[in-house]
């Protein structure tokens, strides 16, 4: 039997939450049944093609510099999609997801989109357009409970929408003492020195001025500790800016953007984020594998994920100074950083696993394409 050939189609290839879930539900998928190509527009963010090929995806680049070049695309795309016999389409973000419902008005091909945000998080054009345009596909696919009622509430769709959980490879996510030694070995960084680390993309939803202060605040305490900030974004001139301004930049390291992040996980002790939104990020359920004892804001999704002081710390949103206190607790008790770390990853096994994603994905194909 002929497989049956997915298009996925995002804005970039970079290192962001939805691009590293392409290549690490590729790795499970089963590729004797589902041949997988993918499309992106951004150049100069590519950091996960080698990774998604490896992997056994078929990557095409179409050049766009922005949003609206992206659907001027549109017509290069269709014929992508007729020349590879693309049975299925899955958009990712919602640039993506326009084109992708574009063509679904023109071809009638079945389109399934994944909203990985709350709409009240986008722009208003943004917002609009997904309103507009939301019935133009098959079905909808929200990553946690608070993106599926944000789209019944701001859009009242006419199509179905059904909530797949994000989810973390736990069998490649495991804490490595080895590679631990080898990076801190590399920063100057003492093995029994607490490392207090994030994972983002340098933008304001992430409010890495606030972790950086909440780092400060530890710090003035507990003196020995430091922080490793990893990732990169437009926001970055003015991040670094605020590290000088504070006095911290002898003390938190930028490594700037990594591909390969497990010698990262596995030398951070407190995995903290300080976030106003989320939908389901994948770098707090890679810390928690990674056995990172978690400090955050309920931003989101993390609310389904973490349970407050039995998987880890949460304070609300406008409360994240509040994370001093936990911060501090598990500074001063570094027992209990190993004993939470452990909650975490536990919690990521039973609850959080990819491969329960990538079966009810999988299930979600069939049941599309059954119905073409």
């Amino acid at each position: 039997m002929p497989r049956k050939k997915i298009l996925h189609i995002i804005k970039s290839l970079g290192r962001g939450g939805a691009e590293v879930l392409l290549q690490e539900t590729l790795k499970l998928h089963n590729q004797e049944e589902f041949d997988f190509h993918f499309i992106y527009f951004l150049p100069w963010k590519n950091q996960m093609v080698d990774g998604i090929e490896n992997a056994g995806g078929k990557v095409a680049l179409f050049k766009a510099k922005n949003n609206i070049q992206i659907l001027f695309q549109l017509f290069s795309v269709i014929r992508y999609i007729k020349q590879n016999k693309i049975e299925l389409i899955h958009c990712h973000l919602p640039w993506a997801g326009f084109l992708g419902r574009l063509i679904y008005k023109l071809i009638n091909i079945p389109v399934l989109y994944t909203e990985h945000n709350k709409q009240e998080r986008y722009h208003f054009i943004t917002r609009t357009l997904n309103k507009i345009t939301f019935n133009w596909q098959s079905k909808v696919i929200a990553v946690s409970d608070d993106v599926f009622l944000s789209i019944q509430s701001a859009i009242c769709p006419k199509i179905d929408v059904v909530t797949i959980l994000n989810g973390v490879n736990t069998n490649f996510y495991k804490r490595d003492q080895t590679l631990s030694l080898q990076k801190r070995k590399e920063y100057l960084i003492d093995e029994n020195t607490i490392l207090i680390g994030t994972i983002a993309v340098f933008r304001f939803q992430k409010r890495l001025k606030e972790w950086i202060e909440l780092f400060k605040m530890a710090h003035a305490k507990n003196p020995n500790i430091r922080g490793c900030i990893i990732g990169d974004g437009i926001l970055k001139e003015e991040i670094l800016n605020h590290v000088k301004a504070l006095g911290m930049e002898d003390y938190i390291i930028f490594p700037g953007l990594q591909t390969d992040v497990k010698p990262w996980f596995s030398s951070i002790d407190i995995f903290m984020m300080t976030s106003s939104f989320e939908g389901l990020p994948i770098a707090l359920l890679e810390a928690m594998s990674m056995e990172c004892a978690i400090v955050s804001t309920n931003a989101g999704g993390i609310k389904q994920v973490i349970r407050n002081e039995k998987d880890g710390f949460t304070a609300s949103v406008d409360e994240w100074a509040s994370l001093q206190k936990p911060l501090n607790y598990l500074i001063e008790n570094p027992n209990e950083i190993k004993i939470f770390g452990e909650k975490a990853r536990l919690r990521v096994i039973e609850s959080f696993s990819i491969d329960i994603m990538v079966n009810q994905i999988e299930l979600l194909y069939r049941q599309t394409l059954g119905n073409k």
